[in-house]
């Protein structure tokens, strides 16, 4: 599901490059990262708190291995002519892991940031006419993306995802993207913070093997 695209002005001086026209709703086919936390803890060896890749940026080991991670990706879409959709990072950077996670406001709006940049940097490394690269701004659920304990209404979702919402709005994130939503309320929220801040957004919910919400 994607909203927010009908006339569009976009408030951010930076001019993001495909936010007015994102290419993955034409024909092409888009390749996406196969799960940023899952492999840099599994595979690598990372010890992510709360799955939250967003903290290695604070080293320059976490930074090396979030780029080799990325640039596999841009490669295999260069090699076979496909589009990718960088998403960032940031699937935790959001409000109610702050605290948790050793942010406040300040350090959290700018880690966004930084994620943002790094996936624009990746872009202009390996883009080319046949793979065009979007870049998009991660956003994860306000608790459990498998096990809805706790569901929030469409008012306190888009209170909750604002701040993050609007800080990739003000960056050269071409959208912004929420995985693992388990209930529809917050699901409306960050569609409507999103349409509100000006930016695109992708929504994708966690389904069970029948195919229904876990909520």
């Amino acid at each position: 599901y994607v909203a927010g695209l009908g006339g569009i002005v976009t408030k951010n001086p930076m001019a993001p490059k495909f936010r007015n026209g994102l290419p993955q709703l034409g024909d092409k086919l888009f390749l996406t990262d196969g799960g940023a936390e899952t492999t840099l803890i599994f595979h690598e060896g990372f010890d992510l708190p709360h799955f939250a890749a967003i903290t290695l940026l604070r080293t320059r080991e976490g930074v090396e291995a979030l780029e080799n991670y990325y640039a596999r990706y841009a490669r295999m879409a260069v090699e076979n002519g496909l589009g990718f959709v960088l998403e960032a990072p940031t699937w935790r950077a959001n409000r109610g892991w702050s605290e948790t996670l050793g942010y406040d406001a300040a350090s959290l709006a700018a880690a966004n940031r930084e994620a943002v940049d790094m996936m624009v940097r990746i872009r202009e490394k390996f883009e080319n006419p046949s793979s065009p690269m979007v870049v998009s701004g991660n956003i994860g659920p306000h608790g459990d993306g498998y096990n809805p304990a706790e569901w929030i209404t469409a008012e306190a979702s888009e209170e909750y995802h604002r701040d993050q919402i609007e800080t990739f709005a003000e960056t050269e994130a071409d959208m912004v993207s929420c995985l693992t939503i388990t209930h529809t309320g917050e699901a409306i929220g960050i569609a409507r913070g999103a349409k509100r801040a000006g930016i695109p957004v992708a929504i994708g919910f966690t389904l069970e093997t029948d195919g229904r919400l876990p909520s």
